[in-house]
């Protein structure tokens, strides 16, 4: 029984000390001089492109159909919706009323009355969420939470790259980025009263690839009914 307790104090206290020296979250930027700078990140031609079926979001004219990855997994993952094959899942999306998750390479748009679809964008992006604002009734619009470019510089665009916030008409139209470049979205609301969204971000002033409390958060809010949502900045703090 001795032997036993002290065997099993030995694993124990090997595994605290490799959880100690397990490596630190990468950084989210990685800073480059210009001669250095790289390439924009191409899209991963091996893998093999899906569509979702379309999403229609209450109160609009427009489907959505999501554009992805098919993904595997092993037997213990779970996957999206139910669309799936052994290890292999064909689901790229979650849709809850007013709100797609995911993450999607594009998005098409589609008219009810057409059967014509567009892009959203020509450029490789991650798109995460895509958010309806059904509360704001004098203009239907669109909300993305996406990442635009590689700024860990791993030559992907994935989740640990900075998260931006964009906005389109409800018809994907007028596609337009709110952050500002180099700044990670914290959150954003609507307040309905003004019509207004209003949006924090955070910089990363020292410059250490990290974002952290030593850093410089950002208060931001767009007049929804505006004509190019121009973005305005505004000090609570202070």
């Amino acid at each position: 029984m001795k032997k036993s307790t002290l065997l099993v104090l030995c694993f124990a206290a090997l595994a605290a000390i490799s959880c100690r020296k397990e490596e630190k979250p990468k950084p989210k930027v990685i800073y480059e001089n210009k001669a250095d700078e790289q390439k924009d990140v191409k899209p991963d031609s091996a893998q093999i492109k899906v569509a979702d079926l379309p999403v229609h979001m209450e109160g609009t004219k427009y489907l959505i159909h999501p554009i992805g990855d098919i993904r595997v997994y092993d037997d213990k993952a779970r996957s999206y919706g139910s669309s799936r094959t052994n290890n292999v899942s064909y689901a790229i999306s979650n849709y809850n009323r007013y709100e797609l998750t995911g993450y999607f390479e594009n998005l098409k748009f589609q008219h009810i009355d057409s059967t014509a679809l567009y892009p959203l964008t020509d450029k490789h992006v991650q798109i995460q969420t895509v958010t309806y604002l059904n509360t704001i009734s004098k203009r239907q619009v669109l909300v993305y939470s996406m990442v635009d470019s590689d700024t860990n510089k791993d030559k992907k665009i994935d989740l640990n790259d900075i998260k931006s916030l964009y906005i389109s008409d409800v018809s994907g139209r007028n596609f337009h980025k709110l952050s500002l470049d180099m700044q990670e979205l914290l959150d954003w609301n609507i307040v309905e009263a003004q019509n207004r969204l209003y949006f924090r971000t955070i910089e990363d002033i020292n410059q250490n690839g990290a974002f952290d409390e030593k850093d410089k958060v950002h208060y931001h809010f767009v007049d929804l009914l505006s004509a190019d949502w121009a973005t305005t900045d505004y000090e609570p703090v202070q």
